[in-house]
């Protein structure tokens, strides 16, 4: 039988741990580490653009987006970040996440990971491709793809979103030039897949 919420919280409430992370060579951060208190439980949020009502996108046009297709759109982040490139893939279709897609949009969604993931690493000096699905903001189902620059070992794995934080902003005129790249290269493969 699963644990309920209830039951977890009352059994990790006071048995936090603190993982030995500052060891770890991709913690962005020195010095000692402890974990805040657990919260009470408390109801889900309501998420912006639930249920289809006002979300933003649904109703952003086309021309806010790199790149566009009957079903998918893919958007840079509108400033400029401590990563050289970060870009988002949405469906057109509203769903909240990927359990919600049709069996075919899901088969699509997969090949479109793997897209993306080439159109971010077309932009040169990129190591890895992180890719997350963060939907505790917005209900519109959004895969995000953070571009790891070559060298940057440090900020390998599960902390480059954090280091993405740490790090300066790219200046502008490269993040623009990187974000072009990407719809460059997204139009590039529906070329090659003609």
């Amino acid at each position: 039988m699963p644990e309920t919420p209830e039951e977890l919280h009352a059994r990790a409430a006071g048995a936090l741990r603190t993982p030995a992370v500052e060891d770890w060579d991709t913690w962005p951060f020195e010095g000692a580490t402890r974990p805040k208190s657990l919260a009470a439980l408390s109801p889900e949020p309501a998420l912006e653009g639930q249920g289809g009502d006002g979300c933003r996108a649904c109703t952003k046009p086309d021309t806010d987006y790199l790149w566009t297709s009957e079903r998918w759109r893919v958007v840079g982040l509108g400033e400029p970040t401590g990563l050289p490139v970060i870009v988002i893939l949405e469906p057109r279709v509203h769903v909240a996440g990927p359990a919600d897609l049709s069996d075919e949009l899901a088969r699509e969604q997969g090949v479109m990971l793997g897209r993306v993931e080439r159109a971010v690493l077309a932009v040169g000096g990129i190591a890895r491709v992180h890719i997350g699905r963060w939907g505790e903001g917005a209900e519109h189902l959004h895969w995000w793809f953070f571009g790891r620059p070559e060298g940057f070992g440090q900020l390998r794995s599960s902390f480059a979103e954090i280091w993405d934080e740490v790090l300066p902003p790219t200046p502008r005129a490269v993040w623009e030039d990187n974000l072009e790249r990407v719809g460059r290269a997204l139009r590039a493969q529906d070329g090659a897949a003609s």
